[in-house]
């Protein structure tokens, strides 16, 4: 049996690498993303429903 060895393209890797928001960012990022959940899609349905 051949066995296979897989290397990692550490160049690859670094090139797609992102780093991670500080905990501080973490919230600024995520009040200015739109973000649509369950709640905000059932407003919008029964608006829709009262017109």
């Amino acid at each position: 049996m051949s066995e296979e060895v897989l290397a990692i393209d550490f160049d690859s890797e670094i090139e797609r690498f992102k780093p991670s928001l500080e905990v501080e960012d973490i919230g600024e990022a995520i009040v200015k993303s739109d973000l649509t959940d369950m709640s905000d899609i059932m407003i919008e349905l029964l608006k829709r429903m009262k017109e």
